[in-house]
């Protein structure tokens, strides 16, 4: 399996692909993130936005992709994982947190009180941080991190760590952090939250195998280490709706 994670925010039912964001105007919000990023944007297909790096290689564990998928009714939910974005100073989080602002993010509470980091929304108000500067960010690229809220982050860093082969930098009751085995591009951390939401979200994570992988193959062995079947309304697509053992869907993507 790929250890290459895509953001995504989409409908479940529609022409979807790896990590995504779910909003009413695919193109806007793909702006949004493509400036916030600094990356480039393509398309898919109609009602969806790819936002990549300008130099990029598929698959590359350097980056995780943002797909930005239209949805007629966008949830209005806490959703449990959210983006973190580097920063290399104070003055860079500072300079980052106004230019975001300007772009249309805006500052929301909540209850996250006397933290380092900024709580921010884009401008459908789906929620990511900026985070203070720390050396274990640093030569990241834009994304710090993933950052997924859960009851068991031990246990859901050993399911996804064998289920992308990914590094386990660390692990506590309340946090657990990995990375690409390769050491580059953004972590992926689970977050231990009192009663996170049991709704489906906005946002989740795809993932697709290396090119010359069998995807029925891959999506055998993630059940076989904890993933359910997800029936989301998806229909006949060329991807496989699947949940983790804490039940966040994702998706498993076509290889090539």
């Amino acid at each position: 399996m790929s250890g290459f994670l895509r953001y995504r925010v989409g409908p479940y039912g529609a022409a979807t692909c790896p990590g995504e964001f779910q909003g009413c105007d695919d193109s806007a919000l793909g702006a949004f993130w493509a400036e916030a990023l600094g990356w480039g944007v393509s398309s898919e297909g109609p009602g969806v936005t790819n936002v990549e790096p300008a130099v990029f290689d598929w698959p590359d564990a350097a980056a995780v992709c943002v797909d930005v998928v239209t949805v007629p009714d966008p949830e209005t939910v806490n959703y449990r994982a959210h983006l973190d974005l580097a920063t290399t100073s104070a003055a860079h989080q500072a300079e980052l947190v106004t230019r975001l602002q300007e772009l249309g993010a805006t500052r929301p509470d909540i209850g996250q009180g006397d933290v380092p980091w900024t709580v921010m929304a884009d401008p459908e108000g789906n929620l990511f941080c900026v985070r203070e500067p720390r050396p274990i960010y640093r030569d990241i690229g834009p994304v710090a991190a993933v950052v997924v809220n859960c009851a068991d982050p031990p246990a859901m860093a050993r399911f996804w760590g064998e289920a992308m082969d990914w590094t386990l930098h660390e692990v506590t009751d309340d946090h657990a952090r990995l990375r690409s085995a390769e050491g580059v591009g953004p972590h992926l951390e689970f977050l231990r939250t009192p009663d996170p939401e049991s709704v489906c979200g906005r946002v989740h994570l795809d993932v697709k195998p290396y090119p010359g992988d069998d995807q029925a193959a891959e999506v055998a062995r993630l059940r076989a280490l904890g993933a359910t079947d997800a029936d989301l309304g998806q229909g006949d697509v060329p991807w496989v709706c699947l949940a983790d053992t804490e039940g966040n869907e994702f998706c498993v993507l076509t290889p090539g």
